[in-house]
């Protein structure tokens, strides 16, 4: 039994990562359109979907696979909250603002229709005043 080396096979391995999903669940969403409009493309995309998630997911550890991934929920980082869930976004606009601190570009939540306040920064401390 060679259970030693099938233990090791995703070792240095990139893994599943938030890129690997958003390919799989697009190609889940593009599946279940394709169920009703049965084309030949959307077929080829759904596999080349699956294919890259796969690469992703079974390509060694590489500084630019990471890169990658960082962009991406970077880019991600406002839109995810609502894709989980849109209820609790929704509220959370209602009764939160999302300001810049100036020293650190740190996202600090304040809530609204509070006027002028004095903001801390809780990454760098800094002390700013800001709208509400």
């Amino acid at each position: 039994m060679q259970s030693g080396n099938s233990n090791n096979f995703m070792q240095n391995r990139n893994g599943i990562d938030e890129m690997a999903v958003a390919s799989l669940v697009l190609a889940v969403i593009f599946l279940i359109i394709n169920l009703f409009a049965n084309q030949l493309w959307i077929t080829i995309v759904i596999i080349a979907l699956v294919a890259y998630a796969l690469f992703r997911l079974f390509a060694p550890v590489s500084q630019t696979l990471r890169d990658q991934n960082e962009h991406f929920v970077n880019i991600m980082g406002p839109v995810a909250p609502w894709l989980r869930n849109p209820s609790a976004a929704a509220k959370e606009l209602k009764n939160y603002k999302h300001i810049q601190c100036p020293n650190c570009g740190q996202m600090v939540r304040v809530p609204r229709g509070k006027g002028a306040i004095r903001v801390t920064c809780p990454r760098c401390y800094t002390k700013f005043n800001s709208n509400s």
